[in-house]
């Protein structure tokens, strides 16, 4: 595995294909971890195939306006727990990942939850 730059944030477009695929399949692997110790794990090869450093959380999002309908497109790959983050979908039941907007989306065009 390579090391992982000191970028806050990644592009989902700029990785090659079999980046982007590796890395979705590290994010399901994350949403359907059933320990904690899988779900981290699954976590950290995602922040090392993004070229991220690994957060304190360990919780990494790719924007959710790479595929929600009326999204911009964004491929942001970025810290859960940066601030200015939207929840656009909470998690389902047995999984564990919940749909987020980016910080920069997040401020230039939000879709939180409805209540």
């Amino acid at each position: 595995m390579t090391v992982a730059s000191a970028r806050p944030e990644a592009d989902y477009s700029r990785l090659t294909p079999e980046a982007q695929a590796a890395f979705t399949q590290a994010m399901e692997r994350a949403d359907h971890a059933g320990t904690n110790d899988t779900y981290r794990q699954a976590m950290t090869d995602a922040c090392i195939l993004a070229g991220l450093p690994i957060p304190a959380s360990v919780n990494i999002a790719r924007c959710s306006c790479w595929t929600d309908a009326g999204g911009c497109g964004c491929g942001a790959i970025f810290d859960t727990h940066l601030p200015g983050v939207v929840v656009t979908a909470t998690n389902g039941p047995d999984l564990n990942l919940s749909e987020l907007q980016c910080p920069t989306c997040g401020h230039d065009h939000p879709r939180p939850i409805a209540d």
